[in-house]
């Protein structure tokens, strides 16, 4: 059973009055085997991560210890190419399902080694209530913002860090060092912005997917990674953006695919909604098919 994106839900109750708000029930935090700690806090910090659900969505902020956890295909089906995948969040809490694992879920199952970056966020208020007020505020005024969108600098450390562990160890991992990409969702999509932009080649991946990132301008390097881009246009956020950053790419000559889809708001991630948008992450395997990044593994 799919559910509604849980920025979808949020959405509503920010410019809908009468839209109830889904308040944040508190989960234990899992504990994973599999993920591979990215950076150790230097000191004990004020609040410690918490694991929540919004409606049928998991949650996860707080977030101080980053993690990279692996979703890898069978050896014998591996492609060769690697995608670290960002959920979103506006930078106060990660989206881990929709946005996070089921999508490494689903490229492991075509060959693709899949890595899901649980990344440092903000702090915010640890009781479930003013937290949503600190989300609400942050939504009911970004379509008329102006303010910096940027990655926070120890997101984009983490970001940074899990294309150097994946590179480190691409021959254990059945992975080309050369094919691998690194996808993000909203604010996991800023911040696969800043890594692929990086000025140090070791750590900047070999192309990227920005699902409803920011559509800014910005100066493009004639070495900028092949971008994926998705949008709705009936974003609250950002469909009636202008197509800046697209343009921005065309005109330094790198390659990009667009595809903006007339349905699917904000969030849509692996949300099945009965619109054109669902088939996303289908185009993005077109997309990666027809560059060549999904031939056997070397």
């Amino acid at each position: 059973m799919r559910h509604l994106p849980v920025f979808a839900i949020l959405c509503a109750a920010a410019f809908n009055a009468s839209a109830q708000i889904p308040m944040p029930k508190a989960l234990p935090t899992p504990t994973d085997p599999n993920a591979i700690m990215l950076n150790a806090p230097a000191q004990p910090t004020a609040v410690s991560e918490q694991w929540e659900s919004m409606g049928p969505v998991r949650i996860a902020r707080n977030v101080t210890t980053s993690t990279l956890t692996p979703y890898l295909p069978d050896p014998a089906k591996s492609t060769g190419a690697a995608v670290i995948v960002a959920p979103g969040g506006a930078f106060m809490m990660l989206s881990m399902d929709s946005e996070g694992s089921e999508v490494a879920q689903w490229l492991a199952a075509r060959g693709i080694a899949a890595f899901v970056l649980k990344y440092r966020v903000q702090p915010t208020d640890p009781d479930p209530q003013a937290f949503v007020k600190q989300l609400m505020k942050l939504l009911t005024a970004a379509p008329n913002s102006k303010a910096d969108n940027s990655a926070p600098q120890a997101s984009v450390e983490d970001a940074r860090a899990a294309v150097k562990l994946v590179r480190s160890r691409a021959a254990e991992w059945h992975v080309d060092s050369a094919r691998i990409g690194f996808m993000g969702f909203s604010a996991g999509a800023d911040l696969t912005l800043a890594v692929g932009l990086d000025s140090n080649p070791a750590l900047r991946p070999n192309f990227i997917a920005l699902i409803y990132g920011d559509l800014d301008a910005l100066k493009v390097p004639p070495d900028a990674p092949p971008m994926f881009f998705a949008l709705a246009a009936d974003d609250p956020f950002l469909g009636k953006a202008s197509f800046d950053l697209i343009n921005s790419w065309r005109a330094a000559g790198r390659p990009i695919e667009f595809h903006l889809y007339e349905k699917g708001g904000h969030g849509f991630g692996m949300n099945q909604q009965g619109a054109s948008s669902d088939l996303w992450i289908e185009e993005f395997y077109t997309w990666m098919k027809d560059r060549g990044e999904l031939s056997a593994a070397k």
